[in-house]
């Protein structure tokens, strides 16, 4: 029975896979390079990050070659109370490590990749925004907790070229330095 029901959901994610459209993701990650800390400017708001402020994910590159992910956030106000959690993500292409699946606690294990990197800035990795294949998920990051808004405005038209919808983006309040 348990067999059954595994292959009866891999199917529902193929298909579900199969009919959603393809997110170009970038054409390389140096994933050390990625590791540290980032704001997170603007995200679609879902039920797991819904009313959180002041959000910060850190990635942490272990010695098996996965990443330790840390999220939080504060729940309302920067005074709010504080949520975290920390999961683990594989690198699911290794040719452009742009693909990472990312597994939480108490979270389904997805049998795909649920972190693609569609916006990097290439240079300094000073900004990146991260979707999923059902573009359900979205995030705009930062290494600072402010982006200057030609930067935003820039971001926003790269994800425009891509065809990523950001009409459900709403901007995250970060503490000021």
């Amino acid at each position: 029975m348990k067999t059954l029901f595994r292959t009866a959901v891999l199917c529902a994610a193929a298909i579900l896979l199969s009919a959603c459209k393809i997110v170009e993701t970038v054409p390389f990650v140096d994933i050390p390079r990625y590791m540290g800390v980032w704001y997170q400017i603007s995200a679609n708001e879902v039920s797991f990050n819904e009313g959180l402020v002041g959000v910060t994910a850190e990635y942490t590159l272990l010695e098996d070659g996965s990443v330790e992910v840390l999220n939080k956030g504060y729940q309302d106000t920067l005074d709010g109370e504080l949520n975290q959690i920390t999961g683990n993500a594989t690198i699911w292409d290794e040719e452009t490590n742009s693909k990472l699946k990312v597994v939480f606690p108490g979270a389904p294990d997805l049998p795909y990749p649920n972190y693609l990197i569609v916006v990097l800035d290439e240079v300094d990795y000073q900004y990146a925004v991260v979707t999923d294949p059902f573009e359900y998920t979205l995030f705009v990051l930062s290494r600072t907790p402010q982006m200057s808004d030609n930067t935003y405005a820039m971001i926003l038209g790269e994800l425009e070229i891509l065809g990523v919808d950001t009409s459900d983006l709403i901007l995250t309040p970060q503490a000021v330095d």
